[in-house]
């Protein structure tokens, strides 16, 4: 599917940023989910801190390509 969209030049991460948006902050999530949970349909906060947590790490440990 994505070989399919993907035009002269594309690489396929700008196919799926363009199919997909540019990336949430944690805090945009957090705002989405407040949102959802006001309605009865999402995460508590506890839950939605946690996440952040684990977001804000990976930023602290980058993953790592292998070289050839």
């Amino acid at each position: 599917m994505l070989a399919r969209r993907k035009g002269k030049g594309q690489s396929f991460s700008d196919v799926i940023k363009e199919h997909f948006g540019p990336p949430l902050t944690v805090g945009e999530f957090k705002s989405r989910m407040r949102r959802r949970l006001e309605a009865g349909r999402a995460m508590s906060d506890e839950t939605l801190d946690a996440i952040g947590g684990v977001i804000r790490s990976r930023a602290d440990d980058p993953v790592r390509y292998p070289t050839r």
